[in-house]
């Protein structure tokens, strides 16, 4: 049996793995730190009984991933919470503006902009895993519906801030358009930024802005159930070095790294030119992230809040889109957009009985060295007045502590790379998985698709390592 190692158990990584085991290789997954599962785990990081997600908190991608749906993970105990609404959008005036899974009752809510709403997202809805299938797929292949996805893709060169105005009447509807968008750690008056506004408005109402019950980890552990039903071993505190990767004899070895952690890893095999064309990768702004142990539920203003597990806390279109654009020329946002979950309201095994987990960050510039908790709680009692007095403990991470606990975090950055046109195309390089190498490949969140826990950069690495392979 030819033999297969991976190098990394994020997501992607473990993706990786299970499609070379289902294709009958023998894997073996090696994962540097002690628990597997890279920025998809969860850590008792506060106070004992208290669960947090370490990375990623809520998982549309995850649970609209076209190869995850294709595992039996629900037998390995991965269980899907949505909560009442996916978001909600509190504003000054002490009410929310909520997004509900179902595409009717989101059109009602939004009022004049309903019909707008729905027309612009009800045929990716509709035709969710057409849709997911071209827009987590390679970059490399042809979409399989390109007419729809050229009408999506016209979005592409238009800013979250002017696309909003246009398409909308109401500033509250543009207000969440802007949290929306504001996953893309652009600039709202960049390109694309409206594109990834768009898209994780479908995936509201296509396939929820779900949790997984027990937190992150548990999609991590079913990925290695379903793995080692397979024949797969991870093996966890087990860090490879460029000696240890030149002494593997495997006939294909994927890497679940950055374009740096590649270098380290393999700098002496690869060509020149590709590393200084990994050199010139981009990374993306950084996180700077709050896990908090509360003695009681935020005390939102608008109440509707506690319907949601997601709560984007940010005001209006033009103040995130102010706290965005100061991060994109480098800078702090004194009054930062900042992404809110609140799983404890619907998962009580995250929190000791009436006590509550609470999930922050915001965006700040790759690699910065600034305290932003008092900023972030600033924005939160802003529409959550009492909530400093609700704080039992809290766990900091700034960029460097992101980063120490997973390397592939550079700098903080959490999607694996800046967003833009070139690095959508050509994600590290116009090699895409491909290192030049024999047998070695990329399959980190800096490859195609890019960010999200979704698997489909590893599923799309192992595809063509196993095809150039016969």
């Amino acid at each position: 049996m030819s033999r297969a190692c991976v190098i990394g158990s994020g997501p992607n990584g473990l993706a990786a793995a299970i499609v070379l085991a289902q294709a009958g290789l023998g894997v073996d997954v090696y994962e540097a730190e002690a628990e597997p599962g890279g920025a998809a785990r969860t850590l008792p990081l506060t106070l004992p009984g208290f669960l947090h997600d370490f990375g990623s908190a809520v998982h549309p991608l995850a649970a609209g991933s076209p190869f995850f749906s294709t595992l039996p993970l629900g037998e390995y105990g991965l269980e899907w919470i949505h909560g009442e609404a996916p978001l909600a959008h509190p504003l000054d005036d002490g009410t929310a503006v909520v997004l509900e899974r179902n595409l009717d009752e989101t059109e009602r809510a939004l009022g004049a902009d309903g019909t707008a709403w729905r027309r612009l997202l009800e045929p990716a809805v509709t035709n969710w895993k057409d849709f997911a299938q071209d827009t987590l797929g390679s970059t490399l292949l042809m979409p399989h519906h390109p007419l729809r996805m050229a009408r999506f893709g016209l979005t592409a060169p238009r800013s979250a801030r002017s696309f909003a105005r246009a398409q909308f009447a109401s500033e509250r509807t543009r207000a969440v358009f802007a949290g929306l968008a504001g996953h893309s750690f652009l600039s709202l008056d960049r390109p694309l930024s409206a594109t990834t506004g768009l898209m994780f408005a479908v995936m509201i109402h296509a396939c929820g802005w779900p949790i997984s019950h027990g937190g992150a980890q548990a999609i991590t552990r079913a990925l290695m159930g379903y793995l080692e039903s397979l024949g797969g071993t991870v093996h966890t505190a087990h860090r490879v070095d460029r000696d240890a990767l030149r002494a593997m004899s495997c006939a294909l070895t994927l890497c679940d790294v950055s374009p740096a952690g590649l270098v380290a890893l393999a700098g002496d095999r690869l060509a020149p030119g590709y590393r200084r064309s990994l050199a010139r990768f981009e990374r993306a702004p950084g996180a700077f992230k709050v896990d908090y142990a509360l003695s009681e539920p935020v005390p939102w203003r608008a109440a509707a809040c506690r319907r949601a597990i997601t709560v984007h806390v940010g005001g209006t279109l033009d103040e995130i889109a102010a706290g965005e654009d100061a991060v994109a020329q480098g800078r702090i946002a004194e009054r930062p957009f900042v992404l809110v979950a609140q799983p404890s309201l619907f998962d009580s095994s995250r929190a000791p009985a009436g006590k509550h987990v609470l999930w922050t960050y915001c965006h700040v510039p790759n690699g910065s060295g600034v305290d932003m908790v008092e900023r972030i709680e600033a924005q939160i009692e802003r529409f959550a007045p009492g909530f400093h007095d609700c704080v039992l403990a809290r766990h900091v991470s700034a960029p460097a502590t992101l980063e120490r606990m997973d390397a592939n975090l550079a700098g903080g950055d959490i999607i694996g790379g800046a967003i833009s046109l070139r690095q959508m195309l050509f994600r590290p390089t116009v090699r895409g998985y491909a290192t030049g190498v024999p047998g070695l490949y990329l399959c980190s969140a800096s490859t195609p698709p890019g960010g999200g826990v979704h698997g489909m950069c590893g599923y799309h690495a192992a595809k063509l390592a196993l095809a150039r392979m016969k």
